[in-house]
């Protein structure tokens, strides 16, 4: 039992002297932030950035602090915009009688991929799903319905991922603006239970082409 007691002893003190260095373990920490990266992945990352030239080590950093600084929602339609602009809602090109309605940023850049679509964008921020505590509260309604007034909008498109909080939240949102603006929801040559950003170009297109009435 001894034996047993001075051997475990001796690993925790070996497992404390093989510890990284603290600022490397710190950057492990950070990447271990990131969706989907556990430990391994986090320390090959953290070491590919310890081998990078300096340069590119300042480069990085510069980027990071910058992006912080200079990029933020837009206040208008929640999508991103550089130095407070915001290429959706400032370009005079764009067709403001249509809104759509999307769930996160990075739908709006899949959608504008496919270059069929010059409208205004509005981002909700999340889907309804109690389970996670998000109910009704969470959606900008009375935002939507503002932007609906003050640009004469005559279509507003729900562009939300078919899963069941995505259909749920395109039926309150239909309830709340129905009788306000032609609504419309993306035809579903989607597949059931896809989320926009990962789904291919030619797909979205058709079903945003055969969009139907909501």
């Amino acid at each position: 039992m001894q034996i047993l007691l001075s051997y475990c002893k001796l690993t925790k003190k070996i497992k404390k002297m093989l510890k990284y260095p603290k600022h490397l373990q710190q950057l492990i920490h950070l990447f271990k932030k990131f969706p989907g990266v556990g430990n391994r992945t986090a320390e090959r990352f953290a070491f590919q950035v310890f081998n990078w030239p300096l340069e590119d080590v300042l480069h990085f950093s510069a980027t990071l602090s910058e992006l912080n600084q200079k990029v933020a929602f837009c206040p208008e339609c929640s999508c991103l915009a550089e130095e407070n602009y915001c290429h959706f809602c400032h370009l005079p090109n764009r067709n403001t009688s249509q809104l759509c309605l999307i769930a996160s940023v990075k739908d709006a850049y899949a959608l504008e991929e496919m270059g069929m679509y010059q409208g205004l964008y509005h981002v909700l921020g999340s889907l309804l799903s109690p389970i996670e505590g998000k109910n009704v509260d969470c959606l900008p309604m009375e935002k939507i319905k503002q932007r609906v007034k003050n640009h004469l909008v005559k279509e507003v498109i729900i562009a939300l991922d078919s899963t069941l909080e995505g259909e749920a939240t395109a039926l309150y949102i239909k309830e709340q603006l129905a009788s306000d603006v032609h609504i419309s929801r993306l035809a579903f040559g989607l597949p059931i239970g896809s989320c926009l950003d990962f789904v291919d170009g030619g797909t979205l297109a058709r079903s945003f082409t055969g969009r139907h009435s909501f």
